[in-house]
């Protein structure tokens, strides 16, 4: 495991791209997710964006909020970090 903070790690850019490319996917704004969830839209904005973190029972919350399964959403999830790095070790180095 790195020791580097979750937050600044590409698996975390991942989760939060696909936040938004499901929310915008199933026609649902920032401020209608809010709704949803009893929520302010800045909390969406802050979660989209990686100022507030996610717990797994919100990440349900905010699937279910947008009308998506959060079983596909976590495949989805797997399924890109997979790619992501498998890119990552078939790029060839260059040498200095």
């Amino acid at each position: 495991m790195p020791k580097t903070k979750s937050t600044f790690t590409p698996e975390n850019k991942i989760f939060l791209d696909l936040l938004r490319k499901e929310r915008k996917a199933a026609g649902v704004s920032q401020v209608e997710l809010a709704q949803r969830l009893k929520q302010k839209q800045d909390y969406i904005s802050k979660s989209e964006r990686g100022d507030r973190r996610l717990d797994i029972i919100e990440t349900l919350f905010y699937c279910q909020g947008i009308g998506v399964d959060f079983a596909e959403f976590a495949a989805k999830y797997a399924d890109a970090v997979r790619s992501a790095s498998s890119a990552k070790r078939s790029t060839p180095r260059r040498k200095p």
